[in-house]
């Protein structure tokens, strides 16, 4: 079941005042003035009937802007931060393992993936969701199995919401269409479009409201309880009889409804529990929770200035960091969004335009850094598969392999593997393009044994390959290797120029 939200739907007594009399009373900056000009100027080009909600964006964003003009750095006080002290900090392993009798709590819940992001990191165009990730399935498709799993197994009746951007909103509206006669009831919701700045005055890249998209970008994941509320999908679910919502990355294959994490939430009465797990070398820049003065908050590498990085990045001080699988009471969640109460720490995106090579800057904010806003807020240490991402084609190589199998939906790790531990893969440039990936890897190699694996240049895999142990291939700037059919290589260097070739 189908049902699309437009992106400004307004509650009709919503009645915003004039855009300048709001944000003038807080700039005291007379520079800033022809930051507000453009800004108006911007709002004057919009049509009619979207004049109000795009002046209300607009608004929403010069707030976010004046916060970076007072603190400019967005750097935190590393003094005032802290590791989370034991009383804040859960673990999965003792929280009771043995409900199903609770499974009636899933009429309660909701599922809300983060669908904003473009398959840009494998050079694949269109949402990221949309990737074939194993036996032909997609992010979007096992999330759906998932559900509709939980959903006819406990008669539940979980709601997926989506949330997107003006980058995938069209292209996901299009897939979902395949999911027409699908038992689980899909909603989809736009966040934000806010307009990128100049790092060199500080004015808006797009001068009309339907300027290019590079213009524009979606402001990070902390934009969606602004979001929620004021689409009315705050108010929908809560009428629905939902009081809890999980929140996770569509690229994130480990994260599964738990009633075990459910039932803890509910019981214990937690109206934000965020997820981690121990950080590996993999993990060093991710963000991580912190405290300051009894408060939970989330502390991204962004925030840190650079004397302070390695602390930061050290397991000694901080163990452990944030999955993004984030469990929130809808209730107290409508009350903070209404009350406006909800602080997200901001994110100073630097970059360099695609296209121009300017130097430009997007504010953004990530929603786990609404932990601090909510007290009694909790951390919850999970087990490794319960974080799966796929951010690039080395980490799609591991979920292709016979690591894991799909059932329902959800990723099996292989009993037969000895060690729980992922193995470490390095893939090379010649790897980062998924069809290049794909092209290079006639089937996807067998690693129950491997630990290590890097690749680097021009290498191909024939079907049947066998990789256990450490195994390294280097194929130096004008070679090439061809590992052949049925090629075992166990804790091996192969370099040079092999050109494998079957008879």
């Amino acid at each position: 079941m189908l049902n699309s939200q437009k992106p400004y739907l307004k509650s009709p007594k919503q009645q915003p005042s004039p855009l300048v009399t709001k944000i003038s009373l807080d700039i005291k900056d007379a520079s800033l003035k022809p930051v507000l000009d453009e800004f108006n100027q911007l709002i004057s080009t919009s049509p009619q009937n979207m004049r109000i909600p795009f002046r209300d964006e607009m608004e929403r964003f010069l707030v976010m802007f004046l916060d970076f003009i007072k603190n400019k750095s967005a750097k935190i006080d590393w003094d005032k931060v802290s590791s989370p002290s034991p009383n804040n900090i859960l673990h999965y392993c003792q929280i009771n393992q043995n409900n199903t009798s609770n499974n009636h709590l899933l009429n309660k819940l909701a599922v809300l993936k983060l669908n904003g992001g473009l398959g840009t990191t494998m050079c694949c165009k269109g949402p990221k969701s949309a990737i074939e990730v194993k036996d032909g399935l997609t992010f979007l498709d096992l999330t759906v199995q998932q559900i509709e799993y939980q959903n006819k197994t406990h008669k539940a009746n979980i709601p997926l919401l989506l949330m997107n951007s003006f980058n995938t909103d069209k292209e996901t509206a299009r897939i979902l269409k395949k999911y027409s006669d699908s038992s689980v009831e899909i909603r989809t919701f736009n966040q934000s479009r806010y307009p990128r700045i100049r790092k060199d005055g500080f004015l808006p890249l797009a001068r009309s409201f339907d300027a290019d998209s590079s213009c524009w970008y979606p402001p990070g994941h902390g934009n969606l309880y602004e979001c929620l509320n004021r689409q009315g999908l705050l108010d929908e679910l809560l009428s629905q009889g939902k009081e809890y919502i999980f929140i996770a990355n569509v690229d994130n294959l480990g994260a599964k409804v738990d009633i075990n994490i459910l039932s803890h939430v509910i019981d214990n009465k937690i109206p934000f529990l965020m997820e981690v797990t121990e950080k590996t070398k993999a993990d060093i820049k991710g963000g991580t929770p912190y405290e300051h003065n009894g408060m939970l908050g989330l502390l991204e590498a962004c925030q840190v200035d650079k004397e302070n990085l390695n602390d930061f990045m050290s397991v000694k001080k901080f163990k452990y960091f944030n999955t993004n699988n984030i469990w929130i009471n809808l209730k107290i969640l409508k009350q903070k969004t209404s009350a406006e109460s909800i602080k997200c720490d901001l994110i100073v995106n630097e970059k360099i335009h695609e296209n121009t090579g300017e130097k430009i800057i997007q504010l953004e904010t990530a929603c786990g850094s609404a932990i601090s806003s909510f007290e009694k807020s909790k951390v919850l240490v999970v087990p490794r598969e319960r974080f799966l991402p796929v951010k690039n084609c080395s980490d799609l190589f591991i979920i292709r392999s016979d690591l894991f199998d799909i059932k329902n939906g959800e990723l099996i790790p292989n009993p037969a593997r000895m060690f729980k531990t992922i193995p470490t893969v390095k893939l090379g440039p010649y790897f980062k393009n998924f069809f290049d990936y794909s092209r290079r890897f006639i089937s996807s190699p067998r690693i129950l044994e491997l630990d290590h694996l890097i690749v680097s240049g021009n290498v191909t895999f024939g079907p049947d390959v066998t990789l256990k142990g450490t195994v390294v291939i280097i194929a130096p700037e004008g070679c090439q290797i061809d590992i052949p059919h049925g090629s075992i290589l166990d804790s091996t260097i192969v370099t040079g120029n092999l050109r494998l070739l079957e008879n």
